[in-house]
């Protein structure tokens, strides 16, 4: 079993590969509950996810409130994080970022659905959130726990959720299946946009739905993708 010292380092990789894949930039960012507390999750301070290291890494409760601050500045939407946390107890990690390939699926009548086996796990309906239908006229950031349990219940049982003009969060049982997840959600939103310029679209059925995200989410898949990724985003382990 691993350790929570191996959990964290998954959640310092996490944000690399997600920085690397172009799925976040300066700005998005991913949590990890805690593997011995649930009612506890852990994410970085504020910063740039591809500079994340685990002196970075903070523990705060599921109310946001942070249990070590240490005078560090905090992201402004882990609001976001702590909602979905309070309201999915089988979710282990929250991935929220702004991949620009997603975006028009939040500003459309056009759904985001599943083309490429690879994105087994994004599941067959992905909701679209907008934050002015409860809240009027914002900065579209989620800064509150209002708001922020306004969009898991949006979210629902679902694995990805959109938010209008602003981005999407995604959730997996671990941190290294969000971050895939929310990597091929972006791929798939991309190939799907492509695809749909073409003519009709022949989208995956339920059954390969099913079947795919079997597959994509088996250590065989998984963990072979996430070596391959670690080694791209150019990790090096910290030294102890």
């Amino acid at each position: 079993m691993a350790t929570l010292e191996e959990h964290l380092e998954d959640l310092v990789i996490g944000n690399r590969i997600l920085a690397h894949e172009g799925v976040v930039d300066g700005f998005g960012h991913v949590s990890m509950r805690h593997p011995e507390r649930p009612d506890r999750f852990f994410m970085s301070r504020s910063r740039s996810p591809e500079l994340v290291t685990r002196d970075d890494i903070m523990e705060f409760d599921l109310d946001c409130n942070p249990i070590d601050q240490r005078g560090r500045v905090m992201y402004g939407e882990r609001p976001i994080h702590g909602a979905i946390f309070q309201a999915r107890p089988d979710v282990g990690s929250v991935v929220h970022n702004h991949a620009h390939e997603v975006i028009p699926y939040s500003v459309t009548k056009s759904p985001m659905r599943q083309v490429i086996h690879t994105a087994g796990g994004m599941g067959a309906h992905v909701p679209v959130w907008d934050i002015r239908d409860e809240f009027g006229d914002t900065d579209l950031l989620v800064r509150n726990l209002a708001q922020g349990r306004s969009l898991a219940k949006t979210l629902g049982d679902n694995a990805a959720v959109l938010m209008r003009g602003h981005g999407c969060a995604v959730v997996g049982k671990t941190v290294r299946d969000a971050v895939r997840i929310a990597v091929y959600l972006m791929v798939n939103a991309r190939l799907q946009t492509e695809s749909m310029r073409l003519g009709d679209v022949t989208f995956l059925s339920e059954g390969e739905m099913s079947a795919t995200a079997e597959m994509a989410g088996s250590s065989l898949s998984s963990d072979r993708i996430w070596e391959y990724w670690t080694r791209r985003s150019g990790y090096v382990p910290e030294k102890k």
